[in-house]
């Protein structure tokens, strides 16, 4: 499955790399999360350059879209023909926001009045946008999440992680990640914030097709 990480001038390092890296240790089935930008090269909020893996076309085909966050975002949706590029469809991609790219969400018309989650610096634009914003870490409705908090990404990455492949696979990752000593405790907490928005049998779904497939089938 292919899953597509806006990645922007400007860009949070965290919101980008913690999500990309617990989607790729996804393996059954083989999650592929690409870092995606509208440039061959962008560098993030303190100066740290990365390569762009896809062209920003391919979040257009992927199955799964986290748009990242990033001090640019403001500029970004004023971009007209940037923003004409970012042609999601909610109705056969999974998509989620991270901090001020629930700004990007709201400009796409894709949080359709509903409340979304954002970090406190982006939330007087997202308001200012029309959408609701709710104090708390995440939230989703259907096929769109949002997050706010740089380490509220953990939590968009579960959730994706669990409407891909089952939460099996997704508890798998956080406790792998989660600090020693500390792991029960974070798979909770991410299993307590991303359960009032998960559909049950979309869930086991997901799992039966985890369980179906094997490392490498899904390009």
């Amino acid at each position: 499955m292919k899953i597509a990480v806006l990645t922007f001038e400007g860009f949070n390092e965290i919101d980008s790399f913690v999500a990309s890296a617990m989607l790729n240790r996804v393996k059954s089935p083989e999650l592929r999360a690409l870092i995606v930008c509208p440039t061959p090269k962008v560098k993030s909020m303190n100066g740290v350059a990365v390569e762009s893996q896809a062209p920003l076309s391919f979040a257009r085909e992927a199955d799964a879209v986290i748009v990242g966050s990033g001090t640019g975002a403001r500029e970004l949706v004023r971009d007209a023909e940037l923003m004409a590029e970012l042609r999601l469809d909610p109705s056969r991609q999974i998509i989620g926001a991270q901090c001020s790219g629930a700004l990007v969400l709201a400009k796409l018309g894709l949080l359709g009045g509903v409340p979304a989650c954002t970090d406190s610096k982006t939330k007087p634009w997202v308001e200012e946008a029309g959408v609701r914003v709710l104090e708390q870490p995440f939230v989703a409705h259907g096929t769109v999440a949002t997050a706010g908090g740089c380490l509220g990404s953990h939590y968009l990455a579960a959730w994706m992680i669990t409407r891909l492949a089952g939460w099996k696979a997704a508890e798998a990752v956080v406790h792998y990640v989660a600090p020693v000593g500390q792991k029960d405790e974070y798979v909770k907490r991410a299993h307590a914030a991303i359960a009032p928005y998960l559909n049950p049998k979309i869930v086991e779904d997901a799992a039966r097709s985890g369980a179906r497939s094997s490392p490498g089938r899904h390009r």
